[in-house]
């Protein structure tokens, strides 16, 4: 369930930062410009720009976003499956054996557990083994099709229910189970930098991970930001509206993202659990609305509704408080969830 994004059309994942940048463009007691630094983290293309600040200047701007870069690698070191020092590398290679993790990795790990109970077992992060089999990568490529004998055998140790806590130490019942937070620890590490960010004094603040998107206070004149929110059928930066926002996250997953086509069929990222397949249920792309802390839950959100459908996910989204959805679906429709505030659509 992986939720890295491509890095071929870089602007479409600085779309929002170029709207509410330029939104910005009356500035009232700002002492400086807005500062900006991209970087490639987590697999795709981040963007961090600081409008307001404690002792607002570029020098000191900088020095904080590149802070904030190096607490992407800190718990890119601790959450990657990849990573041979992480928790969760460690815990894959366990052979069922506890493993002695870190107070985060625990907390994203019982995150998983819970939108593993809230979807009914469509949202699993012990997918590991399948989507090693996929292997999509961030530039998408031409991709192969797993052989069925191996889908089908991964498949066997998917089950979230495999992963066993005690205190801080986390085994999998499976020896042979494999977790993967690709669609859970972007949104998470957001909500750090949040944190970071405001105990740093900052007061203004986009902070981007491809998609994943955290929004800290207002624009330095009072006012909203305007979040632009990609439109998946677009190939030159387009967006489907615009969601005017503050102390928000915002998420977006969609079938656009670690992809590629093959005898005309395109193969995406998000995967059934089930079959071992990209999922197909009409949507390209669903992105969710939060409070500005829960970047972790739009995140599982994203995913979990992208898995379920337009009629399902709405229908998740509705029972819970303080969410916020919007559905793209493959003939162009766009539907929300009937709560949503601040969302305003593009003439196409």
């Amino acid at each position: 369930m992986s939720k890295k994004f491509k890095v071929i059309p870089v602007l479409l994942l600085v779309m929002s930062i170029i709207i509410s940048q330029t939104a910005c463009s009356k500035k009232t007691n700002q002492s400086t410009d807005p500062v900006q630094k991209s970087g490639f983290y987590l697999d795709t293309v981040c963007n961090l720009t600081i409008y307001d600040m404690k002792d607002m200047s570029e020098g000191n701007a900088t020095k904080l976003i590149e802070e904030a870069y190096k607490l992407c690698e800190k718990y890119e070191n601790m959450l990657s499956k990849t990573r041979k020092s992480s928790d969760i590398y460690k815990i894959n290679h366990a052979g069922g054996k506890e493993v002695e993790c870190s107070d985060e990795t625990l907390f994203v790990i019982k995150k998983a557990i819970k939108y593993g109970e809230l979807s009914g077992g469509k949202f699993d992060v012990t997918i590991g083994q399948v989507t090693d089999l996929w292997n999509f990568q961030p530039e998408g490529g031409d991709g192969k099709i797993p052989e069925q004998a191996a889908l089908n055998e991964a498949l066997t140790h998917v089950d979230y229910k495999q992963i066993k806590l005690n205190g801080n130490k986390v085994s999998l019942s499976d020896p042979k189970g494999e977790i993967d937070l690709g669609g859970i620890a972007k949104g998470y590490i957001a909500d750090k930098l949040a944190e970071f960010l405001k105990k740093k004094g900052v007061s203004s603040a986009v902070i981007d991970l491809g998609g994943n998107i955290s929004v800290v206070g207002k624009k330095p004149d009072g006012k909203e930001f305007r979040i632009g929110v990609r439109d998946p059928f677009s190939t030159d930066g387009g967006i489907i509206g615009v969601v005017e926002a503050h102390e928000k996250s915002l998420v977006t997953s969609g079938t656009y993202e670690r992809s590629f086509k093959k005898d005309g069929k395109v193969y995406h990222h998000i995967l059934d659990v089930k079959t071992g397949y990209p999922v197909e249920t009409g949507l390209d792309s669903v992105t969710i609305i939060g409070a500005g802390n829960a970047g972790i839950d739009c995140d599982s959100l994203a995913t979990t509704c992208l898995i379920l459908g337009e009629k399902e996910g709405k229908k998740l989204i509705e029972s819970l408080d303080g969410y916020e959805a919007i559905f793209v679906q493959h003939d162009g429709t766009i539907t929300t969830t009937k709560n949503i505030k601040g969302f305003e659509k593009t003439n196409k």
